[in-house]
């Protein structure tokens, strides 16, 4: 794997950032006192930085606390694979900078779509759960900060694919969300409230408005004028 020294990874964010916003508590309508502002970003390597042997980073860390940025063209990837965490960036309430390109990409949202968030979804979900389970088995308690973005997750997932619009602030669930968080919540319903959800994510699954792929051609059409106009 590639090092870049951080300094210049950290201007590549800096110079040539085109998207940025708040994700995490903040994004989802969960925020407490002592929540933290995570911040992303997505940032566009000029063509002729491809050229070389060694290539810009597909992401960085940083500089800013809490912040991390994707470039471009590996973002796009993720996003047509339908990981929920570069989707719901995209989809964020918060945000902070969008240039021209930016914007663009904000149109392309319902490009990255598909019915691949289903697999994408369930499975990020499904792993998180066996984190939650393996905490109560060694601890005799779940982690309940996870257990609480892990319902979110599955309640997102769900009403994506059964409306076809990804809505991230959870709205009227704050509050219960909230008491799961503190730990109000009894593990054996928050179970059964899991088991629901992934019921019915699969439910929505099998009469989804999303259509069976993404559309690739139009994101990669994108992501070539922004390459091209690099080197214009």
């Amino acid at each position: 794997m590639q090092q870049h020294p951080a300094a210049e990874a950290h201007e590549l964010v800096a110079r040539y950032t085109v998207y940025s916003c708040v994700m995490g508590s903040r994004a989802f309508g969960l925020a407490t006192e002592d929540s933290d502002t995570d911040r992303r970003g997505v940032y566009a390597a000029p063509a002729p930085l491809f050229w070389r042997f060694e290539k810009p980073p597909a992401h960085v860390e940083g500089p800013a606390e809490e912040q991390f940025s994707w470039e471009l063209e590996r973002f796009c990837e993720l996003a047509l694979r339908g990981n929920p965490n570069i989707l719901e960036c995209l989809h964020s309430p918060l945000v902070e900078h969008a240039d021209a390109t930016g914007r663009e990409l904000l149109a392309l949202r319902d490009a990255f779509l598909s019915r691949l968030v289903h697999r994408s979804f369930t499975g990020y979900a499904d792993a998180q759960r066996r984190k939650l389970d393996a905490s109560v088995r060694q601890h005799g308690v779940p982690r309940w900060k996870h257990a609480m973005h892990l319902l979110r997750l599955l309640t997102s997932g769900r009403d994506l694919l059964r409306d076809g619009v990804l809505v991230l602030d959870v709205g009227a669930e704050r509050e219960r969300l909230l008491a799961v968080r503190r730990g109000e919540v009894p593990w054996a319903e928050a179970e059964r409230w899991m088991a629901r959800l992934r019921d019915e994510t699969d439910a929505a699954a099998a009469r989804t408005p999303l259509p069976e792929e993404p559309d690739r051609r139009r994101v990669e059409d994108f992501l070539v004028r922004v390459r091209r106009a690099s080197v214009e």
